[in-house]
């Protein structure tokens, strides 16, 4: 009750949208570390200097985080999880994965916050300073969305289906 699920008329079934929809996510995350790592290197490594993003970098950046927030609340609000199978050992590598791929987000986040920004000289005008946490919170939680998300299918990937009869 209160939740719909997606209506299938095309013929696809639950768990091909639902591993699609994963899919999609997984490619925006390795998207985004493959842009983002070049530049936390660059934070890490010229502390308090103003770092220049390329253009197609903030558009990538943009895309990946919008395409893992697309993908996580479609998939919240019409699909449900649907694993393809049961497997402990698989569902443990899915909660490894999912601890891993927060980890990258928040080194991140440390190295802006706790290390990057106290040595900035002067700190930038205060609307584009809160134009740039948005853009750095709304990057850091799709990444914690797609982790939540990777945590709910390894559950479903462990959970037993309940034995006929039960």
């Amino acid at each position: 009750m209160g939740r719909r699920s997606l209506n299938l008329r095309s013929g696809l079934s639950a768990p091909w949208i639902y591993l699609g929809l994963l899919a999609a996510q997984t490619a925006a995350a390795l998207v985004l570390f493959w842009i983002v790592f070049p530049i936390f290197h660059g934070l890490v490594t010229h502390l308090g200097e103003r770092q220049m993003l390329d253009l197609s970098d903030q558009v990538g950046i943009v895309a990946s985080a919008a395409l893992l927030h697309c993908c996580y609340w479609a998939r919240l609000k019409w699909v449900p999880v649907t694993p393809p199978f049961h497997s402990v050992f698989v569902a443990h590598l899915l909660f490894f994965a999912s601890r891993v791929s927060f980890f990258f987000g928040g080194a991140l986040f440390s190295a802006i916050f706790f290390r990057h920004l106290p040595e900035l000289d002067a700190f930038p005008p205060l609307a584009q300073a809160f134009v740039k946490c948005l853009y750095v919170a709304g990057t850091l939680f799709g990444l914690f969305c797609y982790s939540l998300e990777l945590d709910r299918f390894g559950k479903a990937v462990e959970d037993r289906p309940p034995e006929r009869g039960e």
